[in-house]
């Protein structure tokens, strides 16, 4: 998996798109690292402003167990 930024810096987060999601514009998971979590979000729902947050050790294990 690689990363490309795709998006400026909102609230103080940078974004980040997975190589991994759809290049048709549909399918695009971004991520963006903050100082005590990680922000996942779903580029198709950008204008209501919802993003998952997690825990870097729980991101830390999720990464770990997807990489099996």
């Amino acid at each position: 998996m690689s990363v490309e930024q795709v998006s400026e810096n909102v609230n103080g987060l940078h974004w980040f798109k997975s190589s991994y999601s759809g290049s048709g514009g549909g399918d695009c998971v971004e991520v963006a690292a903050g100082p005590g979590a990680v922000y996942v979000r779903d580029s198709k729902a950008l204008c209501d402003g919802t993003m998952l947050q997690i825990g870097r050790d729980e991101w830390a294990t999720f990464v770990a167990l997807m990489a099996v």
